[in-house]
């Protein structure tokens, strides 16, 4: 008996050209990080379809096959979430919050500049993530640390920001500076994208 996966492949997003042009980080730099994407992509269909073959009324060992496939589907599933997020709500102006999530901000954290410390700590103590994201259970928004791209889930809370960390979101154009890049990371927010999630999942202040 196979296991039952009835699953579409999907294809990568496209690039918004606006990513080719963000201040601080290079057309170089985000082209490699989408193709990186576009893996992530590529190798959540690869174990969807291998997943599909696998005859679990065969020898127990099929359940170690079973167990690495899985683990390996939600780091490349982790990888096409996280950064579906990431390139998204990249290419605007930055700055401090506006709208909805401004609120959401001075909820959960005092204030704009609070938030804004705490998640640049979050990213620099992070392997590879660090997440602003709505805790339904909470009731406020919460930046929640992140290694790998399937390391420390947080179950009933919604991303609103995605910092990638890892070096390859940041070494060619600041080779071990993450703080600097981080800074750039802020100065190419889209608030507004973070607004439509917000209003999109009914989050309320």
């Amino acid at each position: 008996m196979a296991l039952a996966y009835n699953h579409e492949e999907i294809t990568a997003r496209e690039l918004n050209p606006r990513l080719l042009e963000l201040e601080g980080i290079s057309r170089e730099t985000i082209e490699a990080h989408y193709k990186l994407y576009q893996g992530y992509v590529g190798k959540r269909n690869e174990i969807l379809g291998k997943l599909a073959e696998v005859d679990v009324s065969a020898a127990n060992q099929v359940y170690s096959e079973v167990r690495s496939l899985k683990v390996d589907l939600s780091f490349a599933v982790g990888g096409v979430k996280n950064h579906e997020i990431y390139f998204e709500h990249r290419g605007g102006d930055g700055g401090p919050a506006s709208g909805a999530i401004a609120g959401l901000i001075e909820q959960g954290f005092g204030s704009f500049d609070a938030w804004r410390a705490d998640l640049k700590a979050t990213g620099i103590a992070g392997r590879g993530w660090a997440w602003a994201a709505y805790d339904w259970d909470e009731g406020r928004l919460v930046n929640y640390i992140g290694d790998a791209q399937n390391t420390f889930p947080i179950w009933n809370a919604t991303p609103l920001v995605a910092l990638d960390v890892y070096e390859h979101a940041y070494f060619l154009d600041y080779q071990t500076d993450r703080a600097s890049y981080i800074e750039a990371f802020f100065r190419n927010l889209d608030w507004s994208v973070v607004n439509g999630w917000i209003a999109s999942y009914g989050i309320r202040s």
